[in-house]
């Protein structure tokens, strides 16, 4: 920890603050928001030898969703390997890095199958957000539906090979995708804007909520 902090410092000066490793939780592991020459750097820790171990069941076809802050999504594990994958190496002294980054530039067949496959749980969550509706709950039909458009983007770009590495901006990435459904980004922004209040209004949120999960899956062959 010290070595961090010291590291921080002498980067960012004395101002710089930095997080224990597992500061911030099991995925994002901790750091800090540093301001390096006036640009805001974000430092965040990763251990490699996990990193290793996930890419590994990403070449499996298995990856994990934690419950992590800063991800309502929820942190998906093949994100480590798609960081590595659209990273710029800076520094590698050992050149682990480096080859691990070259290794990650073929986009696992098997992962993109298993992204696929996991649109059940779009499905699912639509399913879900019905009660929503019936319920007059707008707050669990948003949550429901926020989670199926997050399942169907990951299934998008897992079919098209691209990685994903975090939430901010999925919606737009998938929409740009050559096999998304037509108008697919406005769309799910739009359901996801305004899930309505009334039983009236959350029933037709949820009904195109479902017919935009069913042009994904037929987008992707599923």
């Amino acid at each position: 920890m010290m070595a961090l902090r010291a590291l921080a410092v002498q980067e960012a000066g004395e101002q710089a603050s930095v997080t224990a490793p597992g500061g911030w939780g099991p995925w994002v592991n901790g750091g800090g928001w540093l301001t390096i020459d006036d640009w805001r750097v974000d430092w965040i820790y990763r251990d490699l030898d996990r990193v290793r171990r996930v890419w590994t069941d990403c070449q499996e076809g298995r990856y994990e969703v934690g419950v992590q802050a800063g991800h309502p999504l929820g942190f998906y594990s093949h994100a480590y390997a798609g960081e590595v994958a659209l990273c710029r190496v800076l520094a590698d002294p050992g050149g682990e890095l480096t080859a691990l980054r070259e290794s990650t530039q073929m986009y696992p067949t098997a992962l993109s199958t298993a992204l696929v496959d996991g649109l059940w749980e779009a499905d699912f969550s639509v399913g879900l957000a019905r009660y929503g509706a019936v319920g007059t709950d707008p707050a669990y039909a948003a949550g429901c539906l926020f989670r199926a458009v997050g399942v169907a983007c990951q299934a998008l770009h897992g079919h098209a090979g691209q990685w994903l590495i975090n939430e901010k901006g999925m919606v737009a990435s998938a929409g740009r995708l050559p096999l998304a459904p037509q108008d697919f980004a406005a769309r799910a922004q739009r359901l996801l804007g305004h899930v309505g209040e009334s039983m009236q209004q959350i029933e037709q949120t949820v009904a195109d909520a479902a017919t935009l999960v069913r042009q994904v899956r037929t987008a992707v062959g599923h």
